[in-house]
């Protein structure tokens, strides 16, 4: 019970003393992946961006200064309304200048057109999707053809909360989130170790192909 209760709350946090304190964990544990997601996918200044699962917002604060051409924009969807509520508030700003919009909702319905993305990015989130394959459809269908898709992970974290069942299938592992992406229409799927700041994490790259 308690294992279920602390996988819905990593999946999607509520406004609650466990969501209170996972918003503390999310700011210490997910910079160093969320900055790095940002940066290896080289985003230009006119790009439209998607971030999944902003979180907090670590990941849409690296993007938005990346963004200084007239037609860049930045977009996010998190399915947490405690999450949205805290990423809304960090990107004031932004959201006011018309640079980034977010939505509460879910990335198996993502609401923009398609083939109108070209860097999607997202940062320990695959794990939690009810089903990757309907997942990676849905980002394909958004992507523009040769768009650039990066999530960054750590591997040992993963595996740990898997053996400790917080992680509840083997949605976590990621040869199984590469076939599905493979499996839906992109190519060049790969994965490498990175390092920063002496914190060791995995990066998986993949190519829209349309």
């Amino acid at each position: 019970m308690l294992t279920r209760k602390l996988n819905q709350q990593f999946g999607k946090p509520v406004k609650s003393l466990t969501g209170w304190i996972l918003t503390k964990f999310f700011l210490w544990h997910n910079r160093v992946q969320e900055e790095n997601a940002v940066k290896l996918a080289e985003i230009q200044p006119d790009d439209t961006v998607l971030e999944l699962g902003f979180g907090v917002g670590l990941g849409l604060q690296a993007a938005a200064p990346l963004l200084t051409g007239f037609r860049g924009k930045l977009f996010g969807v998190d399915h947490s309304e405690y999450m949205f509520q805290k990423a809304s508030e960090r990107m004031r700003a932004e959201i006011e200048s018309g640079k980034v919009t977010l939505f509460n909702g879910n990335n198996m319905a993502i609401p923009l057109p398609d083939s109108s993305v070209d860097k999607v990015y997202h940062c320990n989130c695959y794990y939690f999707w009810p089903d990757l394959k309907a997942g990676t459809s849905e980002i394909h269908r958004v992507m523009k053809p040769g768009g650039l898709m990066v999530t960054t992970l750590r591997l040992s974290t993963s595996m740990k909360a898997a053996s400790m069942n917080i992680l509840l299938n083997d949605n976590w592992k990621p040869e199984v989130y590469m076939e599905a992406l493979r499996a839906t229409g992109f190519s060049d799927v790969q994965m490498e170790d990175k390092q920063d700041k002496k914190i060791a994490f995995q990066a998986i790259f993949a190519t829209a192909s349309k």
